[in-house]
């Protein structure tokens, strides 16, 4: 029953955190399912691939009331995105998990440094 309780809560949390940043949620999600719950990486990373999906949907539905969705924008990066993926998915379970997970890591204290020291531009 913990394990449901805590499952339940990463989901909150993530949920909670897509919807205000606009993060698919794999970022958070991942390491709070290797960590706190014991899966491993390669798991992990497909469990969150899908609740991106119920996730992404309900986001969208909000976010086209509000007229903030450029869907030929959107067509593109899926274009792009759905050719990554496929090439990603076919090698992912070659790479052992212990680099993975630096892979993971590196990407996301990169990506966070980039955000913390980047400069503001004047709104548009």
């Amino acid at each position: 029953m913990i394990t449901v309780l805590l499952t339940v809560g990463i989901g909150l949390i993530v949920g909670v955190m897509s919807g205000l940043l606009g993060i698919g949620g794999g970022v958070v999600m991942v390491p709070l399912m290797v960590f706190i719950l014991g899966i491993g990486q390669h798991m992990a990373q497909g469990i969150s691939m899908l609740v991106i999906i119920p996730t992404s949907l309900v986001a969208i539905y909000h976010l086209h009331q509000d007229k903030l969705v450029d869907y030929r924008i959107a067509a593109y990066l899926a274009a792009g995105a759905i050719c990554g993926a496929l090439i990603s998915a076919n090698f992912v379970q070659y790479i052992p998990a212990t680099e993975l997970k630096r892979i993971f890591g590196i990407f996301v204290i990169f990506t966070g440094g980039r955000m913390l020291l980047a400069k503001r531009k004047p709104a548009k």
